[in-house]
């Protein structure tokens, strides 16, 4: 069962901790990963962070067993920069108990606050490091962990300089096998949705994003007008739930706004059309559930990571880009391709396509050597 105490020898297979909590981008894969490495019949545990959307996501996995570990981000402020530096000593303290008392044959991590004090020790004690990067500009914790890592799985393409070109591999973004299309009208009936017309979904990403919400409030009448009904998940705590009847144009949709949502596969599956943030995972579900989407990256994401995710989607014809900011642009977009069937199913076709990028099945063989290797050690 998922749990945070308990941990002992259970047996000689391969065991495998995976550091991954903090964001939805972050902990998501690494739901993945444990189960596709579960499957396999390996041992994993789960590294998180003390965060209500990593509580909230583990709730639906209670088979998985999971630790929650010491750790802040970093802030070059100087309160901040303290009590990241005081985490980061707990963070140690912590990773020297876990490795000697559960005795891991390989460290994974999807990146984040929580990586660095278990890479230092497992580099330390000779425990294989595996860092997975999902964004197509590689994070701080990937670009300054790399130089301990024994590989580095990027997206297609990506490399880090300076980095030696055996330890770089590809790899896709691992999706939840929950995360599948399913048919239109069983996914609007689960979330009562009507099944009439079209959907537009509107997504900020886990933690939400107040300027997305605030567009899908004022352009509502617009996007109802188009005959779309509206699904906005608007983050925790960026507003209540809500449900409202608009008329605009002899058109009445339902727009409503709820704070999460634990059934992405079902509201996916439901849209015809979304706008969203630019993050990998994001983009990797809406591919996996073969919904065009309209981005509208994050203006300051690290490095400009969600510009660049971005881009490479549209420049394979996956989904169209607007930048925050150009909001009318983003209306007309939006309601142009609600009303135009065949170049929304020609965008869905181009989103389909990018399943090719997606492939982490290697990262996985990849890591069953690694362990048994270092199992074999271990005897």
């Amino acid at each position: 069962m998922g749990s945070s105490a308990g941990i002992k020898d259970r047996g000689s297979m391969s065991r495998f901790v995976i550091a991954c909590g903090g964001t939805g981008g972050h902990l998501a894969p690494g739901i993945c990963l444990a189960e596709e490495l579960r499957a396999r019949g390996q041992e994993c545990l789960l590294i998180v962070s003390r965060k209500d959307i990593d509580s909230r996501l583990l709730e639906k996995y209670p088979h998985l067993e999971f630790r929650r570990a010491p750790g802040t981000g970093l802030s070059w402020r100087p309160v901040p920069l303290l009590r990241f530096c005081w985490s980061q000593a707990q963070a140690v303290l912590f990773a020297l108990g876990l490795t000697r008392r559960w005795r891991p044959d390989a460290y994974v991590s999807f990146g984040g606050f929580l990586s660095l004090g278990l890479a230092v020790v497992c580099r330390v004690r000779g425990i294989p490091v595996v860092l997975h990067e999902a964004n197509r500009i590689p994070g701080k914790a990937v670009r300054t962990l790399g130089k301990f890592a024994d590989r580095v799985w990027l997206p297609d393409g990506v490399r880090i300089a300076r980095l030696p070109a055996a330890v770089q591999r590809d790899a896709g973004f691992p999706v939840r096998r929950e995360i599948r299309k399913i048919p239109q009208a069983e996914a609007r009936r689960q979330l009562g949705l009507a099944e009439e017309g079209k959907l537009l979904l509107v997504l900020g990403g886990s933690q939400g994003a107040a300027a997305l919400n605030r567009w899908a409030e004022e352009n509502a009448a617009a996007i109802v007008e188009a005959g779309a009904q509206i699904l906005c998940v608007a983050g925790p705590g960026q507003r209540q739930p809500e449900t409202r009847r608009i008329e605009a144009g002899g058109v009445a949709r339902d727009v409503r706004f709820v704070p999460f949502c634990d059934r992405m596969a079902a509201a996916l599956s439901a849209a015809d059309l979304v706008v969203s943030r630019a993050g990998a995972g994001s983009i990797a579900e809406m591919v996996a559930c073969g919904v065009p989407p309209v981005l509208v990256p994050l203006p300051t994401s690290a490095d400009g990571h969600q510009d660049e995710n971005a881009r490479f989607v549209a420049e394979h014809g996956g989904g169209l880009v607007v930048a925050q900011g150009n909001w009318e642009l983003l209306t007309t977009t939006v309601t142009e391709l609600l009303r135009d069937d065949a170049r929304r199913e020609k965008l869905r076709a181009g989103t389909l396509a990018l399943r090719c990028f997606n492939d982490w099945s290697a990262m996985v063989d990849d890591l069953l050597k690694l362990g048994g290797a270092r199992e074999a050690r271990r005897k």
